[in-house]
C-alpha cells in the first residue's frame, strides 16, 4: 500500500506560500505558509498533520488491540501534540505526546494500561518518527 499527498510551494520560505493535495481529496490545495506554521494565521502546517495522523494511527491501533482482547470502546478521544525546536540551521520534530481518554466498558484499568502502551510502540506512524514519543491515557 502507498500513499501520497503533493505539496506546491510558490516563492520564499518566509513570504511564500504553498497548497497540499492528496488523491482522496481530504487535501485540495489546502493553504500553508510561514504564517500558517511559525505563526497563528490560520492554515495548517506539516506538523499538524504529522499530529493529525499519529492521533489516527494511534486510536485505530488501540481499537484493534481492545478488540482482540474481547472489549468494544465507546470512544477513543486520542489528541497528539507535535514539538517543532529548532536545530542547527533548521527545525526538527522533538516529541509527540499523545493524549487519550478512553471510554471502555468492562475492561481491568491494568490491562486498558498495557493495551494502550502496545498501541504507542506498534502503530506505524510512531515507528517513523524519530522523536520521543509520550503517551497519557486515561480510562473514564
Amino acid at each position: 500500500m502507498i500513499r501520497k499527498a503533493n505539496a506546491v510551494w510558490r516563492g520564499t520560505g518566509k513570504e511564500g506560500s504553498g497548497d497540499l493535495s492528496s488523491p482522496s481529496g481530504v487535501l485540495s490545495a489546502t493553504p500553508y505558509s510561514f504564517r500558517t506554521r511559525f505563526e497563528d494565521q490560520p492554515g495548517t502546517n506539516p506538523e499538524e498533520l504529522i499530529a493529525a495522523a499519529h492521533a489516527g494511527c494511534f486510536a485505530m491501533q488501540l481499537a484493534f488491540l481492545i478488540q482482540a482482547a474481547g472489549f468494544t470502546p465507546t470512544e477513543l478521544n486520542a489528541t497528539a501534540a507535535v514539538s517543532l525546536e529548532p536545530e542547527g540551521q533548521g527545525f526538527r520534530i522533538s516529541r509527540s505526546a499523545l493524549t487519550l481518554r478512553a471510554q471502555v466498558p468492562g475492561i481491568d484499568p491494568a490491562e486498558f494500561d498495557q493495551l494502550a502502551q502496545q498501541a504507542e510502540k506498534i502503530c506505524p506512524v510512531s515507528k517513523v518518527l524519530n522523536a520521543e514519543i509520550t503517551l497519557d491515557a486515561t480510562l473514564v
